[in-house]
């Protein structure tokens, strides 16, 4: 059982809760279907970087073996001679895509010059066929490589947002929405306890009048002291006070027969029959 907010029970507060919590049930029930959406997009892109991983595995693999075989046959100062001076310059761009208000990178780029030649740097004269075959190897998995670092990252923040909605969703269902819930029938059953306790104040008010105009045997309407068509009915009490100048024998002498009270206690007491 959720514990109740620490409120005065008034029907302000009653109301204002009342639109807390249905604002509260939208916004868990928007917040499930985002995280029901994340997940499903979170699973996509972990399906997708499986396979870019296997495939720029492969690649940088395959590469590796042509650098050894590479460098088996060339001597290492030939080798870092060749490789020293790249002629080949790629520019890397990185856009922002919006995914479920998460904004996952985009990489893309582009070479210097379109020739495919130019990613050799070096003369074919002194090096050996396997170093070209590792150069190519490296540039044909380095996409590969981008949508793979792309993918990883899409994945790291969408896990992030997936952990931080769960929180929210479990927050709003087992305490912000039980909390209101809770507040709400208090606050409902202290203002019908508090009506409850109005009546019977009211009924009491005029079960004494009526007891003191048959005890000074004057009629029972109590006409005279603007009191008409007073009924006999269960006990009544107003507000729980009683006055003692508050009887037929003393109301209506020398003045307003009601003027101890206010515009609202007359409504009241108009409520119930009473004036």
């Amino acid at each position: 059982m959720a514990e109740r907010l620490q409120v005065n029970p008034t029907r302000m507060e009653l109301s204002r809760l009342k639109k807390k919590l249905n604002t509260a049930t939208r916004g868990h029930k928007l917040l499930k279907d985002k995280r029901d959406e994340l997940m499903r997009q979170f699973l996509d892109r972990v399906r997708e970087n499986r396979k870019l991983r296997l495939e720029v595995e492969a690649g940088i693999r395959a590469a590796n073996q042509e650098f050894m075989l590479a460098r088996a046959g060339m001597q290492d100062a030939v080798l870092n001679t060749a490789l020293l001076a790249p002629k080949q310059q790629v520019t890397l761009e990185c856009q922002v895509e919006n995914v479920m208000s998460v904004e996952v990178p985009q990489f893309t780029f582009h070479t210097r010059t379109p020739q495919q030649g130019d990613m050799f740097s070096y003369g074919f004269a002194f090096t050996s066929g396997d170093l070209d075959g590792a150069v190519e190897a490296l540039a044909a998995v380095f996409p590969a490589m981008l949508r793979l670092a792309e993918s990883e990252k899409a994945c790291q923040l969408m896990a992030a947002e997936i952990e931080k909605t769960r929180r929210r969703v479990n927050a709003l269902e087992h305490v912000i929405i039980p909390q209101a819930q809770e507040t709400i029938k208090y606050i409902t059953m202290k203002l019908d306890e508090n009506e409850r306790s109005s009546q019977i104040r009211l009924m009491k008010v005029k079960d004494m009048l009526l007891k003191e105009a048959l005890r000074t045997g004057e009629p029972r309407t109590l006409e005279p002291q603007g009191l008409s068509g007073l009924r006999e009915e269960r006990p009544r009490r107003y507000r729980g006070r009683f006055y003692r100048s508050f009887t037929a024998s003393t109301m209506g002498v020398g003045g307003e027969p009601w003027g101890w009270m206010g515009g609202r206690e007359r409504e009241s007491l108009d409520k119930w029959d009473c004036l």
